[in-house]
């Protein structure tokens, strides 16, 4: 099989998981809507999401980190500053999915911009118990395939280690833990892609550019 054969189906492949549940319009507004989360641009982000969404809230997307089309929309609406709307959201997800860690993450997040701290610090805690116990996994597990791309440098299982700590303590920096919340949210989606594109790089370069 050629090299371009191969990454062909590779990404075919990817694009059919991305798609499960849901059609190649609702993917398309999915991708769309992540490249724009991922840039900062929230507002257009929530417009992608609620578009995936209106059409098939149940859609579950990604390869190895499957998240929930309304985990997304969720996390849009909390960064939009529509925590109201992001709490009714996320809970819905979590009705469907109770171990999306990213949407209990972030249901979390919604509860303390919302001044229920009390609810929020136990999401809080759990989704960042479920992220690590899910990157422990990966790595443990797929130690020689894919698992080798995920956190390899561990520094984000490490910083969910200080983010328990801080949480544990006697009086919690709300804002320091509200901002490490939200870049943990962000950074275990961008850590699939990331793990996608070296796995791949990896690949080229074993069939040494075969044809």
């Amino acid at each position: 099989m050629s090299l371009k054969y191969f990454l062909v189906l590779l990404s075919f492949s990817g694009l059919l998981s991305a798609c499960a549940g849901g059609t190649f319009q609702t993917a398309g507004d999915y991708e769309a809507g992540k490249q724009a989360l991922y840039a900062g641009n929230y507002q257009t982000a929530l417009a992608y999401f609620q578009q995936a969404a209106q059409a098939n809230p149940n859609a579950v997307y990604g390869a190895t980190l499957r998240l929930g089309i309304l985990t997304y929309l969720g996390q849009a609406q909390y960064l939009t500053g529509n925590y109201a709307e992001a709490r009714q959201t996320l809970r819905k997800e979590l009705s469907q999915h109770p171990s999306d860690h990213v949407a209990m993450l972030y249901l979390g997040l919604a509860e303390a911009r919302l001044g229920n701290r009390q609810a929020a610090l136990g999401y809080i805690e759990n989704g960042m118990k479920g992220i690590a116990a899910f990157l422990n996994y990966i790595t443990t597990n797929f130690a020689y395939s894919f698992g080798q791309f995920w956190d390899p440098s561990g520094n984000i299982r490490a910083s969910i280690k200080t983010d328990l700590a801080m949480i544990s303590g006697a009086n919690t920096d709300w804002p320091a833990l509200i901002a490490a919340g939200e870049q943990l949210g962000i950074r275990i989606e961008e850590e699939e892609e990331k793990a996608r594109q070296q796995q791949q790089q990896m690949m080229e370069e074993n069939f040494g550019g075969g044809r």
